[in-house]
């Protein structure tokens, strides 16, 4: 539908349940996803602008679809800066819109965002995008849990290394954030959020979510069974620990 709608032209909201592309003349302008952190929170939490001169602007320039050139326009942020953050933004929300459970699609002709256009995207380009991604994150580490399971820190092992990057990250996996609310807490966007987060799973730095347990078997009449002394947890922690720590 996406390239279809491409191939018209067409101007309008391209809707799924993760979120919305805005299309102007058959190119992606915008995207929002509740998956990933909007554009004034990469821009405010990163740094890049403080949070009063978003609301400046917003309130001089959101009716007339221009928020995006009064930032520029009064000296907030460059035009590199707003056209770098704008992109990490449309991508980073556009990947999980076109996610393969995103739900039904609609599209709603003539919708225009109020931020403007910065630098509209082909739609077959985020479309080759989004699909780059999900295969990036699979040859990481292919348990897709780890996306939207509670981040649960474990100590690295003996002389393992942790990125800086790393360590921004586990300082907030608290056991109850998801990668997505790291994300929102640190200003990044969320796809780089969950790579991090796939390679410390990897490396054992965080927990690998628990897989369903199989359903009981049913018990049948039979010999009583031997008792077994309880498995040494610790010890196969410690050998589970070395093993990742050699792989």
């Amino acid at each position: 539908m996406l390239m279809r709608l491409a191939a018209e032209r067409a101007t309008g909201a391209f809707l799924r349940d993760q979120g919305i592309l805005y299309l102007a003349e058959g190119r992606v302008v915008h995207a929002e996803s509740p998956s990933a952190p909007s554009l004034d929170v990469l821009l405010t939490v990163g740094g890049a602008l403080p949070a009063q001169g978003w609301q400046d602007a917003l309130t001089r320039a959101g009716a007339r679809h221009e928020v995006g050139r009064d930032l520029v326009g009064s000296g907030r942020v460059t035009a590199g800066e707003l056209e770098l953050c704008h992109l990490g933004a449309l991508f980073d929300a556009a990947f999980f819109v076109l996610g393969p459970a995103s739900g039904p699609t609609h599209f709603r002709y003539g919708v225009t965002h109020w931020f403007g256009q910065v630098r509209p995207v082909p739609a077959d380009a985020v479309e080759r995008e989004a699909r780059r991604r999900r295969a990036l994150l699979d040859s990481v580490w292919p348990c897709p849990d780890v996306d939207t399971a509670p981040v649960v820190p474990r100590p690295p092992a003996p002389g393992q290394t942790v990125t800086g990057r790393q360590r921004a990250l586990l300082r907030l996996a608290d056991g109850v954030r998801t990668p997505t609310a790291i994300a929102w807490a640190l200003g990044r966007p969320t796809f780089h959020t969950l790579v991090e987060i796939r390679r410390m799973a990897a490396a054992g730095l965080v927990e690998a979510p628990r897989t369903r347990a199989p359903d009981p078997v049913t018990a049948f009449p039979g010999p009583a069974s031997l008792d077994c002394a309880d498995p040494d947890i610790a010890l196969l922690r410690r050998l589970r620990d070395a093993l990742e720590a050699n792989l």
